[in-house]
């Protein structure tokens, strides 16, 4: 699967996350379909996608042995770090610990790892 591809992954994950695990009504951003997400988020959600995409085949696989948390955290981690790449001074809430995030959220960055690693 390519980046594109990968990424495209990733975002129609967070939406069914989102549409799964979020308390209400969620707002519109979280739902936006992948031709209206601008561009640094593709950008991000793409290299998460390679992140773990890689740590899957370096781990040969065992990654998969992980809890939901640690699968989960892995994620964060990662989308952290692209917002600190796209953003000077990013949101608080866009680089929250694990234990910060909201609990639709965890569930929501586990189901994306998990997605991630059936696809590959």
């Amino acid at each position: 699967m390519s980046t594109i591809e990968g990424a495209r992954l990733f975002r129609e994950s967070w939406i069914a996350g989102v549409r799964e695990h979020f308390p209400g009504e969620p707002k519109p951003g979280y739902v936006t379909p992948w031709e209206d997400t601008p561009d640094w988020e593709r950008q991000a959600a793409g290299a998460v996608y390679d992140q773990v995409r890689q740590f899957l085949d370096l781990s040969a696989g065992h990654a998969s042995r992980l809890t939901p948390e640690q699968k989960g955290r892995f994620v964060a981690t990662c989308w952290t770090a692209q917002m600190y790449r796209h953003f000077e001074d990013p949101k608080s809430g866009y680089v929250a610990d694990w234990p910060d995030l909201p609990e639709w959220q965890q569930k929501t960055d586990v189901g994306i790892f998990e997605a991630i690693e059936k696809a590959r």
